[in-house]
This record gives structure tokens, sequence and C-alpha cells, in this order.
């Protein structure tokens, strides 16, 4: 427990400088304005760029992952004194089972799409993890992508990646858009 409290505290430290970093890129570094107006000094009345919360955010996570650090270098807590190893075999497991089908379904994202991808996803994790009826899982993994589709692309207007199933999308886009 100790090792996995030091490597995770680490971990989050280390993407909370990376976000810090990414937050001062893109739109809110105007030439026109100064520097570091995106992260909350306001230079020229124009309010905050658009890494300002992304920033000060991941100052917040930093700050909290030092915090872990320092309970776990000075024992404070149990865990922090703890020799208990972090995963057991069945832990280990299902953590690959279900971090393994999450990349894939991220890998899927790019080949058949959001949509073709989150039925599998939710098929797998609903019928084979969760081991329920097959037509409770076929019922969420058909439901959640018409949902998905109707909410972002025909009502907000945010139309998620569809990879190779774009053209299946096209008569819908032509009825509700």
């Amino acid at each position: 427990m100790r090792v996995a409290e030091f490597v995770t505290a680490t971990l989050i430290a280390l993407a909370s400088i990376y976000l810090m970093w990414k937050s001062g890129e893109g739109p809110s570094w105007d030439p026109t304005v100064k520097r570091f107006a995106n992260i909350g000094i306001n230079i020229d009345n124009s309010g905050p760029g658009s890494g300002f919360w992304p920033f000060w955010l991941s100052v917040v996570m930093m700050v909290s992952a030092f915090a872990v650090l320092g309970n776990a270098l000075l024992g404070k807590s149990e865990l922090s004194r703890s020799r208990k190893p972090f995963l057991t075999h069945f832990g280990l497991r299902m953590m690959l089972s279900v971090g393994g089908a999450l990349f894939g379904f991220i890998l899927l994202i790019e080949f058949i799409g959001f949509y073709g991808a989150i039925p599998l996803f939710l098929f797998y994790y609903i019928y084979f993890l969760g081991r329920h009826s097959l037509a409770l899982a076929m019922g969420i993994a058909v439901a959640v992508p018409v949902f998905c589709f109707f909410f972002f692309d025909v009502a907000i207007r945010i139309v998620l990646p569809k990879g190779l199933l774009e053209p299946a999308f096209l008569p819908l886009y032509e009825i509700f858009l």
C-alpha cells in the first residue's frame, strides 16, 4: 500500500504539472494580451482566458498530491504504514479486464466511431463483467447510443466521431437536422 500511495501521488503531481503547462496553450494565448492573462492575472480587463480554470484546478490537484506524499513520508495514515499488497490477484484481474476494455473502447472510437464503440463496451461490461441478463445488456447497449445521438448530435449539435459508420448517419441528419 505504501508504494502504491507514493506512485499514485507522484503520477498525479506529474499530471498536474502537464495540465498546468497545457492550460497556457490554445486561444488563451493572444499576442495582444500580456503573457499570463490566462492564469488569472487580468491585464486588460478582458477577463480570464480559457486556461484559467484548468490551471488553478491543476494547482489544487498538485497541492493535494504533495499532501498525500507528505503524509506517506511521515507515515501519518494507517495505509502509509501498511505493508499489504496494493492489488490482490482478483483486483489485478479486474483492473486488467476493465482497463483493457476501456482501452479497446478508446481505440475502436477511431475506427467505428463513438456510436459503434459504446454499444460494444457497454455490452461487454454489463453482460460479461456484470453478469446481467442478455436482454438488459442488449437494451442498454442499444438505448445509450440512441439517447447520445439525439442529445449530442441533434439537440445540442455536438457531433461525436462516427468513423467508418458515418454513411449510416447521413439519412438521420437529413431527417433531424
